[in-house]
């Protein structure tokens, strides 16, 4: 490790990983790259404790196509982050998913979103009780007034395995990791100069990216600057099934999607096991070592939803659970990827609120474009931009789980 760096990423999980491994892809970037994480097993990191999931379905059109791409590199990735003979997998899963709509209100977001999708070219149909009812007969429909299926592009992958993907491959292309924390950002006027590691040394930054998923207003308050960005907890649950519908499915081979039900709980196959979790009724905000389930989340909700929309879901039995924390953004639940407005050279690349893995590829690839270019050369993502926060302008994405 040297003391000076063009480049300083706070955080190593996915996010940060991304961010390095497209700097040094690059061939217009000729600087140096270090990325600080304070926990070498990112056990605790959102990264490793998600569902690892990817969808078009979303209702802004910017979301769709960072996930578009996410979809397409995650199917390149072998080839793309072949590091010598390794060429990691992710075992993308290709179920789909199939949000059901039991309100008018949820009907009129799921048309009005599916005309957004189909603009930017998603593969995503809808469907009516019938249809849905021959699609996967194992539901009960009566309830449902409209239902949403993405056809292709969308399912599930691991977790780990991307995020060390771009780790490994960042490393091998020249970029340094550290095993430290960040534990102060000096600033110059409107410039951030260097960053103190707990270990006591101190690096000159040329510029700070700032990935540290749910304690990312730590971090920018280190800098005098602030988001609003905190952990919130989210328990998953994996289930066995007496009598599992996995198979009975007449479209994608008899694969079950990612369902979520009007209730806000989904479901999706794990294995021979199903995952499954659901928005808390309270959800403040925790510490940032609070990772305790909250256990009772399957017994009050998420069972008595999936047993009313499924018989084969009546008989079933908790086999694993844990929490994660979703990086959440306070003002509108969608993520933030651009500069401080004032202090430039501190980006800030937060706030996916459980859409950073599949938000990773692009938000890692927007970085290094201001960074390299200072402009977006791809997927413009100034909507996303950090100016928001300070306006107090919300952007809006009705397609969060």
């Amino acid at each position: 490790m040297k003391t000076q760096y063009d480049v300083v990423i706070v955080g190593g999980a996915v996010i940060g990983s991304a961010v390095a491994y497209f700097l040094m892809a690059n061939p217009d970037f000729g600087g140096s790259v270090l990325v600080v994480e304070r926990d070498p097993t990112y056990a605790k990191a959102s990264t490793s404790l998600s569902a690892a999931s990817i969808r078009t379905q979303f209702s802004n059109p910017i979301n769709v196509k960072i996930s578009q791409f996410g979809y397409q590199f995650i199917k390149d990735f072998p080839e793309t982050m072949q590091v010598g003979d390794d060429k990691p997998d992710l075992n993308f899963h290709s179920g789909g998913y199939l949000y059901l709509a039991g309100t008018p209100e949820q009907e009129q977001v799921l048309r009005e979103s599916h005309e957004v999708q189909r603009a930017c070219g998603a593969d995503t149909v809808l469907w009516d009780q019938d249809q849905l009812a021959r699609a996967f007969p194992h539901l009960n429909v009566e309830d449902i007034r409209l239902a949403s299926y993405g056809q292709s592009g969308e399912g599930w992958f691991n977790n780990t395995g991307i995020m060390a993907g771009f780790r490994n491959k960042a490393r091998a292309l020249g970029a340094d990791v550290v095993t430290d924390e960040v534990v102060a950002i000096a600033r110059n006027g409107d410039t951030v100069t260097s960053v103190t590691l707990k270990s006591g040394a101190t690096i000159q930054a040329g510029t700070v990216v700032n990935a540290s998923g749910p304690r990312a207003a730590l971090t920018a308050r280190m800098a005098g600057l602030d988001i609003p960005v905190e952990p919130r907890k989210r328990t998953l649950f994996v289930f066995d099934c007496a009598k599992s519908p996995e198979g009975t499915a007449t479209v994608n081979q008899g694969r079950l999607p990612l369902m979520i039900d009007p209730t806000g709980v989904f479901c999706r196959p794990e294995g021979r096991f199903f995952l499954s979790g659901a928005v808390p009724v309270e959800d403040p905000a925790v510490d940032w070592d609070d990772f305790e389930p909250r256990y009772e989340e399957f017994e009050d909700i998420i069972w008595p939803a999936l047993a009313t929309r499924a018989q084969g879901f009546e008989a079933i039995k908790v086999v694993n659970q844990w929490a994660g924390h979703y990086d959440f953004n306070t003002l509108d639940h969608n993520l933030v990827v651009g500069r401080h407005p004032q202090v430039r050279n501190f980006v800030f690349a937060n706030g996916f609120s459980g859409h950073g893995l599949q938000q990773g590829p692009a938000a890692g690839r927007a970085v290094s474009e201001l960074i390299i270019y200072g402009g977006y050369r791809t997927l413009d993502m100034s909507e996303v931009g950090y100016e928001r926060i300070v306006e107090n302008r919300p952007f809006l994405e009705k397609a969060v789980i």
